[in-house]
């Protein structure tokens, strides 16, 4: 499909790249495909809101023998939640609600929500939470909700039990699961430390009842309509298109085919998930980076007004402290010092305690299949990559991309 297509824009020295050094990124990730560390994968880096460099590799579907092409559909996880977050901002910028108000305005489920004291996840000893789960902690993932694939709390334990882990409750819609959850004690008082959870999908839930209209009608009018992301959406109607997702063998370290989680996007969801349910293309996924990076408005089509989304990209942490400070010991492929969170998404503090070749306010985030993206609007710079290989912490990728990166600009 021609409206798929990413094509290099500008010659890189003209917006300062180094082209032999951007060729780097393909020698480096073309290894992955080589050795078998990844089936294929696809790379798009712009500056200035031009795409410098554009590449593909190996196959989407190994075992069909299918390439990776333009328009490979890719399963985005939990880089839904910018888009989200992004939704609920423009329902606030209508005045709908402040950011400051309880959920249980519009979620009464959450009136009497209890937070987890001492005790197992057999027998918790609860109390009423004494602060209210507000908007603003659904956002910066400091609500005390958690997922239950953390394993790193009994809370956790209570919500795999619950049938949350990477799936939800059979029979339960994004009303029924956000219900559920809200029955389940709290890991932490809301606003005391930063705890990566459902919050993306309580607050797609809110979104639902503040528009009245469910979270993929609101997508797709408000959204991914006008940015003309036409190949985004809860599921894909195209198998063939679709990119095979792939996991690690616990003993031997190979790659293996997730057939059963893989099919998940080609049938309509059990629920609308805000937090990671969509499925995107590199071309859609690069024009809602353009968004953010050019405050808010893309080809004329204002989404959020410029100072609504360089709030969003300041660091929301209390005290303006990063992660490792704030948040909680857990899973992670990046380390969490030098690095706040904003609404939606990280944000970089201090690049020389990330270890990592960045810039101070870039903005980023990545999905459970090792995709990943970032927005650097000191350089002007978006970087996207997508493979479809669970979990995203088997491979240094986002680390590596970035170096990649930035050694190649040399202006």
């Amino acid at each position: 499909m021609e409206n798929a297509r990413l094509t290099v824009e500008v010659e890189p020295a003209e917006v300062g790249f180094d082209k032999e050094r951007l060729a780097r990124i393909d020698e480096h990730f073309g290894r992955y495909v080589d050795d078998g560390r990844l089936a294929g994968w696809q790379a798009v880096v712009t500056r200035r809101g031009k795409v410098v460099h554009s590449a593909l590799a190996g196959l989407r579907d190994a075992e069909a023998g299918l390439p990776t092409t333009e328009d490979t559909r890719w399963r985005i996880y939990s880089m839904s939640k910018p888009i989200t977050s992004v939704a609920a901002m423009m329902l606030w910028e209508r005045g709908l609600f402040e950011l400051t108000d309880p959920i249980s305005r519009w979620l009464p489920a959450f009136a009497d929500v209890t937070v987890y004291v001492k005790g197992s996840a057999a027998k918790p000893l609860t109390m009423p939470t004494p602060e209210p789960i507000r908007i603003w902690h659904l956002l910066t993932h400091t609500a005390g909700l958690t997922y239950g694939f953390h394993h790193a709390h009994p809370v956790d334990e209570m919500y795999r039990a619950a049938g949350f882990e990477w799936a939800t409750p059979k029979g339960l819609d994004l009303a029924g699961c956000v219900d559920a959850l809200a029955a389940l004690p709290l890991v932490h008082v809301p606003g005391a430390e930063w705890n990566y959870s459902h919050a993306t999908d309580v607050l797609g839930r809110l979104i639902e009842v503040v528009s009245g209209q469910n979270l993929a009608e609101f997508f797709a009018e408000h959204i991914l309509g006008p940015l003309g992301m036409t190949q985004t959406g809860f599921q894909t109607d195209d198998p063939d298109l679709l990119a095979a997702l792939y996991t690690v063998h616990p003993r031997t370290g190979a790659r293996v085919r997730a057939e059963e989680a893989g099919r998940a996007a080609l049938s309509p969801p059990d629920w609308l998930s805000g937090g990671g349910g969509l499925v995107s293309t590199a071309r859609d996924y690069h024009r809602f980076t353009q968004l953010l990076l050019r405050g808010g408005e893309l080809d004329g089509v204002r989404l959020l007004g410029s100072r609504t989304v360089a709030y969003m990209g300041r660091n929301h942490l209390p005290g303006g402290v990063d992660l490792e400070q704030f948040g909680r010991p857990l899973f992670a492929e990046a380390p969490f010092n030098g690095v706040g969170f904003g609404l939606g998404f990280s944000v970089v503090q201090d690049p020389a305690a990330y270890r990592t070749t960045v810039s101070v306010g870039e903005m980023a985030w990545g999905g459970a299949a090792s995709t990943a993206f970032w927005v650097d609007p000191a350089e002007e710079i978006t970087a996207l990559f997508f493979t479809q290989l669970l979990p995203s912490s088997v491979h240094p990728i986002r680390s590596q991309l970035r170096g990649l990166v930035y050694q190649a600009l040399v202006d």
